[in-house]
């Protein structure tokens, strides 16, 4: 359950998401938000944050995203990059990003992603290699999102272990101009603000001081990264269900074909009941995974996460198309704004990393059942 103080900050939040509304400029809303202490309330108060953790950022997403106006950005600049480079980054690191990336001023994007690797991120195939104290980042990316209004993307490459041979991930910040570092857009059919990109690096040249923590963390750092991720996929995916779901209770208060409301009739009743059920217990398993992140338990964030993001993206999912259902031919007009939901909201199945890939996680870590794979 909420806090006082959360209550607090998603009222402000939520009064902040209806003053811009749908169809708001993303710019200025995430410049508001950036001065209002809101992009950076998870990152530490030494660097202009708000000291609290992903508890308090996922909330200011949901709210912006109950109110039709989302910033996915918020997914990957405070919650991924803020929280790695805050949890493992050098000091003049976190001197440098912290304070622009918490007050909206400084934006970085992050690029994981390969088109030959899918969700096996063991296959992660850009690879970076010393060149005296110097290294070079070579290998491609694909649906990296905001590329183009992002001061810098902090990319995950392999290194070689010196006493294995074997390749293991470090992460690498890549401010946007630097030499070999080039990015093409990606034609979607998703009508989103922020636009997607493969990204291409040849031999891209980084000084020492762009690794981020330690060469040797591994996979520590960067699930670091990926479980704020998922947890803040949840509150996006909660956020849009909630914004459709209150479109469509408006409906059918109020629109009246035969002698009441539709409304009043159990076969729109009780599907909307059934979508409000299914958004509120997403959100408490994102409660949950939140806690368990601020607390220092990455286990046990990351089995919650995990569960947190496969379920909202599915009551995001039902909660768009029961929504569209209700309002019947309007839920495909622009007026109302819902149709454009139905491929926005299939995001939160398919990203970060697919439900599929969920279950097999659940099923392995969890179930202890054996991998297929």
């Amino acid at each position: 359950m909420d806090t006082d103080d959360h209550k607090a900050l998603r009222e402000a939040v939520a009064a902040l998401g209806k003053r811009h509304g749908r169809g708001s400029d993303p710019t200025q809303l995430w410049s508001e938000a950036g001065k209002l202490g809101y992009l950076g309330v998870n990152l530490p108060e030494a660097y202009g944050g708000g000291g609290g953790g992903i508890s308090e950022l996922s909330i200011v997403l949901e709210e912006l995203g109950a109110a039709g106006c989302p910033l996915l950005m918020m997914v990957v600049s405070p919650a991924i990059c803020g929280t790695v480079i805050s949890r493992f980054g050098t000091d003049a690191q976190k001197q440098q990003w912290l304070p622009g990336l918490a007050d909206g001023t400084r934006l970085m994007a992050f690029g994981i992603t390969e088109p030959d690797a899918g969700s096996n991120s063991h296959r992660i195939t850009t690879t970076a290699r010393k060149d005296g104290t110097d290294w070079l980042l070579t290998g491609r990316k694909v649906f990296i999102s905001g590329v183009d209004i992002a001061d810098a993307t902090l990319v995950v490459g392999r290194t070689e272990d010196a006493r294995t041979g074997r390749l293991k991930p470090c992460l690498f910040i890549v401010p946007r101009d630097t030499p070999g570092f080039a990015r093409s857009p990606i034609d979607m059919e998703l009508n989103a603000a922020e636009k997607q990109f493969e990204l291409t690096l040849d031999d891209v040249r980084l000084p020492a001081d762009a690794l981020v923590g330690d060469e040797d963390a591994g996979l520590l750092q960067l699930f670091a990264g990926l479980n704020p991720e998922r947890i803040m996929t949840a509150a996006f995916a909660i956020g849009m269900g909630r914004h459709a779901l209150a479109k469509a209770i408006e409906y059918a208060r109020d629109r009246t074909v035969w002698n009441t409301p539709i409304g009043a009739h159990q076969a729109i009743a009780h599907p909307l009941a059934q979508a409000h059920i299914d958004l509120e217990l997403a959100r408490l398993m994102m409660q949950k995974a939140a806690a368990l992140y601020d607390a220092g338990d990455d286990m046990g964030a990351g089995e919650a996460a995990n569960m947190a993001k496969y379920a909202a993206g599915e009551a995001c999912v039902k909660a768009v198309d029961q929504a569209v259902h209700t309002l019947g031919g309007n839920g495909l007009t622009r007026e109302y704004g819902l149709a454009q939901l139905i491929t926005a909201a299939r995001v939160a199945r398919i990203a970060p990393v697919s439900r599929e890939m969920i279950l097999n996680y659940v099923s392995h870590q969890t179930l202890g059942l054996p991998k297929s794979y």
